[in-house]
């Protein structure tokens, strides 16, 4: 692969050379994008081969209907055509799976890359149909009832979300309420809210569903289950009696995932078929469970559906990919303006104001890729068994939580930046940039809105911030030393004294403060600083809750929901530099190493920036490094200039998978034919004589 400055100027390029430049590093494309591939690269690349197949595309022509019957057809061709069976990755080798989850999520990410529809689509019928039978089903039922969801011949959906409680499934409405006398439970949905909705399969393809419901038997109520329903008959595609369902119609984005609503009538389904690796029921109606601790068997259940998110936060650092190769790759090529030259017009990516729109987006979506393959790795960890302990399991959900919440408010706001970076270009549906907006606006709501997730994660740390807190002070030793600990940290940030003794290192030299905000230390202090400071104040704030009457606790709570999901964003972005940072250490090529440090380190300042405002009146910062922040990023930002394409090329993306007209090199055709008729012009005296120019002479 050719690399950035065998195709493109460096900055300022079109200007004369003023005097010896130092050499820069290059970026050793291909190496990076081998390592960028994981540790499952086979089948990143077995799924890209089959995005980059146009019977996989989307066709941006089609009505829903149409669109929905595409995708229909691209996932039984993937399930039945597809000679190494992809999608059956991640189930048992017995039913003819590979016992490979990580692999399985790795390849199931790009297909985002095709069409957004085609992965949901496909993540409702093997990510969540199957899946809940995978992993809330025991043996004899995954062997029943897993081979026909597996090969399409049963599609499926998973009527877990009511209208009336959303991210709430603890309150769900529907109930499964168990009869003794014919061994069976009564599917009901008791009022409207309860009707489950925004179901993927739900408005015309499934014939049967995982259904989430209040299990009820011998008058007791053992909270939310799994029963695997019949929903239509396979032949006429008819509902089943009982069962009654409507389409949502037109949504924003995703026009080729049916989505839709059912309701169930005292639909009756065998005893058998509550899914029961959690939960079950004898038939005489006694309920038991391995779980003796109905909240922890509530979180375990759906802990185990955890792939959903994390999929998800892949697929959102997939698509913030194609956005901005889309996006670079057109800033250039494209010129506007002539700035340096009197006859040339300024490539876009020479202008420091499209640097910044971009760079530190190309960084950001770095620190997301590393921190996900740190996510895959857990996850395969815990799903294959390999380390599957409460202890994992727990970290696995608060970090896709984190993750998820991060990456697909990120992927939103890159395709917008992206978008308008492009101009008129850029919102045209050709160039794919809008479409991939569209698409991927309801990942920020679904598998858990966004806000919800990131108060489950400042939940957790704040959980874990008050053990340790009761370890510490357990003892009048332990008191004492706390709260010298706090008076101390207050005389230290809060009274100027961090700020003054910064002050006189730097000595208002701003290189020295550069040198100090560039280091890898100082960086992960500063964000961990962060984190700490605002999960112990959130912490402390939240303790008089602890022995309020409900209605004061829920004051308190409200009062700091704001600084809870603070907490947790603060943590996504430790927990993203880190693993940018961890990544460096495995890159080989000094070069590549080099460049991808300077881009670590436009994230870590970006980030402080971003929160400049925080670390100046918490006393973190002076005033000398707050004002370095911003000029040394835009050095960085100056330094990355020649090797923007690269860095994005290294994505592995080609034409067949941005399939974008402006990424396609038609704008450098565009331009060269415009200038060299300039050129011509200029050369046989034939350009008109610009007013201004005659004016000057006059004068």
């Amino acid at each position: 692969m050719t690399t950035t400055s065998d195709r493109l100027p460096a900055a300022g390029a079109d200007q004369a050379a003023t005097g010896p430049t130092k050499p820069t590093p290059r970026v050793d494309v291909h190496g990076l994008s081998e390592q960028l591939l994981g540790r499952w690269p086979e089948w990143r690349r077995h799924a890209r081969a089959r995005s980059a197949d146009p019977v996989f595309w989307k066709d941006e022509s089609l009505s829903m209907a149409e669109h929905r019957e595409r995708v229909l057809e691209q996932m039984r061709r993937l399930a039945t055509e597809d000679e190494k069976h992809q999608v059956w990755l991640a189930f048992p080798e017995r039913l003819g799976g590979g016992d490979a989850p990580g692999a399985n999520l790795a390849g199931f990410e790009e297909l985002v890359v095709a069409d957004p529809s085609l992965q949901i689509k496909a993540g409702v019928q093997w990510g969540l149909f199957s899946s809940a039978i995978l992993h809330l089903g025991t043996p004899d039922q995954q062997d029943r009832l897993l081979p026909g969801a597996m090969d399409l011949s049963v599609p499926g959906a998973f009527a877990m979300t009511e209208i009336g409680h959303g991210s709430d499934v603890a309150s769900i409405g529907t109930t499964a309420t168990y009869d003794p006398d014919t061994e069976e439970f009564v599917i009901h949905t008791p009022f409207r809210a309860a009707w489950k909705d925004y179901l993927g399969n739900a408005a015309a393809h499934a014939t049967a569903a995982t259904v989430f419901a209040q299990l009820i038997t011998n008058g007791v109520n053992h909270g939310v289950h799994c029963f695997y329903v019949p929903v239509r008959d396979p032949e006429t595609m008819e509902f089943l009696p009982g069962v009654s369902g409507e389409d949502d119609g037109l949504k924003g984005g995703l026009r080729g995932v049916d989505n839709g609503r059912l309701a169930f009538d005292h639909v009756r389904v065998p005893r058998t078929d509550l899914l029961a690796r959690y939960g079950a029921v004898a038939a005489d109606g006694t309920y038991s469970s391995p779980i003796d601790s109905p909240g922890r068997r509530f979180f375990t259940m759906l802990g185990s559906l955890v792939q959903g998110r994390v999929s998800l936060d892949g697929a959102a650092s997939t698509a913030s990919k194609l956005g901005l190769a889309i996006a670079v790759r057109y800033a250039a090529e494209r010129r506007q303006f002539t700035s340096s030259s009197p006859v040339d017009e300024t490539v876009l990516l020479d202008y420091a104001t499209h640097r910044r729109r971009l760079f530190p987006r190309i960084a950001e979506t770095y620190a997301t890729h590393f921190a996900h393959d740190r996510l895959l790795d857990l996850f395969d960890d815990v799903f294959s068994g390999a380390k599957d302990t409460p202890e994992n399991r727990e970290d696995l959900e608060t970090t896709a939580a984190a993750l998820k919440a991060t990456s697909t408010t990120f992927v939103l706001e890159t395709l917008q930046e992206c978008r308008v970076a492009c101009g008129g270009a850029g919102f045209i549906t050709s160039n794919r940039i809008t479409s991939l907006h569209h698409d991927m606006d309801v990942y920020a709501t679904f598998e858990g809105d966004n806000t919800v997730l990131l108060q489950l994660v400042a939940k957790r740390l704040v959980g874990d911030y008050a053990k340790e807190l009761k370890g510490a002070t357990s003892t009048p030793a332990g008191l004492a030393r706390f709260v010298v600990d706090q008076a101390a940290d207050a005389a230290l940030h809060r009274t100027g004294l961090r700020r003054a003794g910064q002050a006189i290192v730097d000595a208002g030299d701003p290189r020295r403060a550069a040198g100090h905000l560039r280091d890898a230390d100082t960086q992960r202090e500063l964000l961990a600083d962060r984190v700490a400071t605002i999960v112990e104040d959130v912490a402390m704030a939240l303790r008089p809750a602890q022995k309020a009457d409900p209605a004061t606790a829920a004051r308190i709570f409200d009062e700091n929901q704001v600084q809870l999901v603070e907490a947790a964003k603060a943590h996504a972005d430790l927990l993203r530099w880190s693993a940018f940072t961890d990544a460096l250490e495995q890159v080989a090529d000094p070069g590549t190493r080099r460049v991808l440090t300077w881009l670590r380190d436009v994230f870590g300042l970006t980030l402080i920036e971003r929160n400049l405002a925080w670390y100046l009146v918490n006393g973190r910062l002076s005033a000398q490094r707050a004002r370095t922040v911003t000029s040394y990023v835009d050095r960085l930002l100056d330094r990355l200039r020649p090797h923007a394409v690269d860095l994005v090329d290294a994505w592995g993306y080609g034409p067949d998978h941005l399939r974008a007209v402006i990424a396609s090199g038609v704008e450098a055709e565009r331009q060269e034919e415009a200038r060299a008729y300039y050129a011509r012009q200029r050369a046989d005296g034939s350009a008109p004589v610009s007013e201004k120019s005659l004016k000057k002479k006059r004068g």
